[in-house]
């Protein structure tokens, strides 16, 4: 399923269009704009969180009407703008690297990662985000740290060290004050809901 989450970004295959798409965050995503595209009469090639390439029968662009429409009433956007593309390209590395990490210690920071993947310098990354998005980098990574706290709290198979350590916290109570900050309550109030 990593391997279908993650996309790294890479350029589009020969003769294939990319499409970016918002609001892409998970495995069920995916299925569903494969599928839309697929009954537009695309060929659908490659589909990641945020992208999609595909081909047309006779090898032209897609109209992207057809597809804006689809994909709207299935609660997500066509990006065409290259800064939302960029803004959306940081949230689904994010997301994916936050909500379906690889295996194994992380080797590098969060800013040091999108640099890696994304090929710009972190400054520019960071104030694109905040003017696009009215919030910072760090800030969205502590909601999805959160979010996917609440999600293993939840399961209720992990203690709070165990999450805390997961997500990479220094210690619970660093988790603690996060997840304080977010929502209003402690982790233990939180895993008694």
């Amino acid at each position: 399923m990593n391997s279908q989450l993650r996309s790294g970004f890479s350029l589009p295959a020969p003769g294939t269009h990319r499409l970016l798409i918002k609001n892409m965050v998970c495995p069920q995503c995916i299925r569903v704009v494969t599928e839309d595209l697929t009954a537009l009469g695309l060929q659908v090639h490659r589909v990641v969180l945020g992208e999609a390439d595909v081909t047309t029968a006779d090898g032209q662009a897609p109209d992207l009407e057809p597809v804006r429409t689809s994909l709207q009433a299935a609660g997500f956007a066509l990006l065409e703008d290259p800064r939302a593309q960029l803004v959306e390209q940081i949230k689904t590395l994010l997301v994916t690297l936050i909500h379906y990490p690889e295996p194994g210690p992380r080797l590098l920071t969060y800013s040091d990662y999108l640099v890696q993947h994304l090929g710009r310098d972190y400054h520019y990354l960071s104030h694109l985000f905040s003017s696009e998005e009215g919030l910072t980098i760090e800030k969205f990574i502590i909601r999805q740290k959160v979010e996917r706290a609440k999600e293993l709290i939840g399961y209720g198979e992990l203690t709070i060290a165990q999450v805390a350590g997961q997500l990479g916290y220094s210690s619970p109570a660093h988790l603690s004050r996060q997840f304080g900050q977010v929502t209003g309550l402690t982790p233990s109030e939180f895993q008694r809901l």
